[in-house]
Formats: structure tokens, sequence, C-alpha cells
């Protein structure tokens, strides 16, 4: 009896045992089965870029060359002894400087500018050319430009009044009749203009009704003076 029991629990036993194994066994298949290993990649890291500063506009540094020039090291800032005014072009300088002039060309100077003053004064003012007197009932006035003709321009007046309004000086004579009235006859003539070489010049005559010459002179005038004549009629 006892050894039917034994025989009967090996046999239980192997069956169990059995029963554990295939379990293990198509446990072990069906993970090996569903499972597969993913190898690693060979994968070199990337290198992380480095951000450089944005660059600057500096200026630009060189360093002196002591070879060419050997007496930099020694150069010392030259002070500034002189004085000016203004700007640099002058170059004005209380530093007296050598110059050298010429007398004459001074003297020159001076006589010519004193010449030119006097001319001026003496264009510059009214001009009286005499008194003369007449028993004619007219007179005759003829003028013309003595000199180079260059657009002298003159006006005449008979006591105070336009007589002739404006005309050109010429080489050759023109003029002009009036009625002489008793007493005074102020003929005047008035300068409306400078020729381009000057002063307003003229040569006048002045003759009664027998063609008698009674006056005859010039002018040199300025513009807007006057050369004046007096005719006395008795």
């Amino acid at each position: 009896m006892i050894c039917q029991y034994s025989a009967l629990m090996k046999q239980i036993f192997l069956f169990l045992f059995s029963i554990v194994f295939a379990f293990n066994s198509f446990g072990q298949i069906e993970f090996n089965s569903k499972f597969k290993a993913i190898p690693p990649q060979n994968i070199k890291p990337k290198p992380k870029k480095e951000t450089l500063p944005p660059p600057t506009d500096l200026p630009k540094i060189v360093a002196p060359n002591v070879l060419e020039n050997p007496n930099i090291l020694n150069t010392k800032p030259k002070p500034n002894n002189s004085f000016q005014i203004g700007v640099p072009e002058n170059n004005f300088s209380l530093t007296p400087t050598q110059k050298f002039v010429n007398p004459g060309d001074f003297v020159r100077d001076r006589l010519n500018k004193k010449a030119d003053n006097e001319d001026q004064i003496v264009f510059r003012r009214n001009q009286d050319l005499g008194s003369y007197k007449t028993s004619s009932l007219t007179a005759k006035v003829s003028y013309r430009d003595y000199g180079e003709v260059d657009g002298d321009q003159i006006r005449v007046l008979l006591n105070d009044k336009t007589i002739v309004p404006g005309v050109y000086l010429d080489s050759d004579f023109q003029g002009f009749e009036i009625t002489l009235v008793e007493g005074f006859n102020k003929i005047d003539f008035e300068a409306l203009n400078q020729g381009r070489l000057g002063p307003n010049t003229a040569e006048f005559r002045v003759y009664d009704d027998k063609g008698n010459l009674i006056s005859a002179s010039q002018w040199n005038l300025g513009t807007g003076f006057k050369a004046t004549i007096i005719v006395t009629k008795e």
C-alpha cells in the first residue's frame, strides 16, 4: 500500500513538473518572438556653434614706424607763439616781415590818386562861362563835342525854361536860335551824363543876328551840373 502511494505521488509530482516546465518554455518562446532589441545607432554628436559678437566700427590703430622716422620718439609739440586775427588766409602776424617797396611806385600812386580827386572836384561843380552885352534881337548858339565823341548828352534851358530837352553831342556843330528879351538872357547847358571817357565835354559859340561872334568857350561837367552864359540885351 505504501508503495502504491509513493508511486502515485511520484506520478503527480512528475505531472506537475512537466506542466511547469512546459509553461515556462512557452513563455520564453513568446517573449523572444515579440521583443526585438534595437541596436544603437552610430551617430556622432554635432559640435555646438559658437556665436561671435557683431563687429564694431573701431578706428584702425596703426603703430608708428620707428625705422622710417627714428625721431618720432623724441618729438615734442611745437609751441604756438604766433598771434593771428581773422581767417588763416590773411596770415596776419605781429612778427615783422621784410617787404621791399619801391618808393617811386608809392609816389606815383599818390600823385595819380591826387590828380583823380582834383579832377572829380573840378568836374563836380557848376561852371560860369561869362556875361556879355549885345543889341542884337536874336542870338544863335552852336555846340559840339570837342574831344572824342563818347556819348555826352546835354539839356539846354533859357531863363530856367527847357528849350532843348536832350541832345547828344557830335563832332560837328549843331545848335538853335533864340529871341533875346530885354535885360538878362541866361542860357544853361546841363550835363545829363558823362561819356565813357570821362566828364561831359563840349565847345560852344554864340553869334549875334549879324553873324558876329559874341562868345566862345568850353565846359567840362560832371553829371547834373551846369555851364551858364548870360547875354544881356541893351
